[in-house]
C-alpha cells in the first residue's frame, strides 16, 4: 500500500515539475520557483520576466497549458519573480 502512495506522490511531483518547466519555457523565463500551499490547496509559481507580459498575454499563454495539465489544485497562481 505504501508503494502505491509513494508512486502516486512521485507521479504528482513529476506533473508539478513538468507544469512549472513548461510555463518557464513558454514565458522564456530564466528562473522559476514554486510553492505548494497544502492547507489552501494552492500552487504558487513565480516566473522571472513575467512582468514583461500583459495580463491578457499571460492568460493566453498559460490557460491552455493549465487546462491540459489539469492538476488537482483549487488554485494555481502565477506571479512575477
Amino acid at each position: 500500500m505504501s508503494d502505491t502512495n509513494e508512486s502516486d506522490y512521485q507521479g504528482f511531483e513529476e506533473d508539478v515539475n513538468f507544469l512549472v518547466g513548461t510555463l518557464k519555457e513558454s514565458f522564456e523565463s530564466s528562473d522559476v520557483r514554486f510553492f505548494i500551499d497544502e492547507q489552501n490547496d494552492t500552487l504558487y509559481i513565480e516566473l522571472e520576466g513575467l512582468n514583461e507580459y500583459s495580463e491578457e498575454e499571460i492568460e493566453e499563454i498559460a490557460s491552455p497549458i493549465l487546462e491540459i495539465m489539469d492538476l488537482d489544485f483549487d488554485e494555481i497562481i502565477i506571479l512575477p519573480l
